[in-house]
């Protein structure tokens, strides 16, 4: 079984983590007009198919098979549990900015989610400087609500802000937010799960969320037209084979994330907080790669300038909260 020993080789996880976690809803931008819904039955066997293939591999194989049947009881619930919490989350963000926006719902369901997870996990394994950590996640929620006000300055019909929608990314990042601690636990203790063999139970946690959940939205979704279960199937291959792609590379940025944050040096609160700068990742695909801001509005650019100083500030603060006790 494979896992980072120097500092240097966990921030190469780390930022390997914040990579694909920012990346991997590019993969729904290459299947134009196909339903959130659909893509996400795809994305969770993604998920879970990247899980054995890194156990099977780096995992250690024969190593890997035999934690999985060597945990408690206990250790395994909780995984599964963190799938749920997580896939509620997910998917509660996502009605969240259908219903509110994506400048409103997303700094309230990120933001709080980041806030709450750093300090759960603190709470639970403390590690690293508490003021350059906690300072570079205030960096970090500030660059989350500059570009959220970016985006609100490029929207041309700036949408109703719904009430509904804002507690919905509430609890979203609520969940959001407790779902790394729960994996921390099912990873302590007699009985613990590993870095590689926590995750199968967790994404048969989020398949089993997703089942009752995702029918419950395509059935009933809180904006547009019901979605037809023909939509999945009638779906191009290449789009079934982007949503699994998805669920990979998602899973690649889990997998790294925990391989870190086994390091007692690095600890799950700097693991989690250096994966959610996946904002500033995802931020400079729409930026660079998709040109989301092409026509946005004068002053803009301006924002967004701030946006990436904050987030490399806020960034470099907690990569070094570590190395500073």
């Amino acid at each position: 079984m494979y896992l980072p020993s120097t500092y240097a080789a966990q921030l190469v996880f780390l930022f390997g983590s914040m990579l694909c976690w920012g990346s991997w809803a590019n993969t729904l931008k290459l299947t134009p007009g196909w339903k959130f819904q659909s893509f996400y039955w795809d994305y969770v066997i993604g998920v879970l198919l990247g899980s054995f293939l890194w156990g099977l591999g780096p995992g250690g194989g024969e190593e890997f098979l035999h934690g999985l049947g060597a945990a408690s009881g206990a250790a395994m619930l909780l995984a599964i549990l963190a799938g749920i919490v997580f896939n509620a989350a997910n998917q509660l963000i996502v009605v969240a900015i259908d219903l509110a926006g994506l400048a409103v719902a997303f700094p309230v369901g990120i933001g709080l989610a980041l806030v709450v997870g750093v300090l759960l996990n603190y709470f639970l394994a403390p590690a690293a400087n508490p003021l350059l950590l906690f300072g570079g996640v205030a960096l970090v929620v500030i660059a989350i609500l500059v570009d959220a006000v970016a985006y609100r300055k490029r929207e041309r019909a700036k949408p109703a802000i719904s009430r509904l929608g804002i507690v919905i990314s509430l609890v979203g990042g609520l969940l959001m937010g407790g779902f790394y601690p729960i994996l921390t636990k099912a990873m302590q203790g007699p009985g613990a799960l590993g870095a590689y063999t926590v995750v199968p139970f967790f994404a048969v946690g989020l398949g089993l969320c997703a089942i009752p959940f995702n029918i419950w939205l395509m059935r009933r979704p809180f904006v547009g037209e019901p979605v037809a279960f023909s939509n999945y199937t009638g779906a191009l291959a290449s789009w079934h084979v982007w949503g699994i792609v998805g669920g990979l590379i998602w899973g690649c940025g889990l997998q790294f994330n925990l391989a870190a944050s086994r390091a007692q040096m690095v600890g799950p609160a700097v693991s989690y907080a250096l994966g959610q700068g996946a904002t500033m990742v995802s931020a400079a695909w729409g930026v660079f790669i998709w040109r989301e801001f092409r026509s946005a509005p004068a002053g803009t650019g301006r924002l967004l300038v701030i946006m990436f100083l904050f987030f490399i500030a806020g960034l470099g603060m907690i990569a070094l909260a570590p190395t500073w006790h």
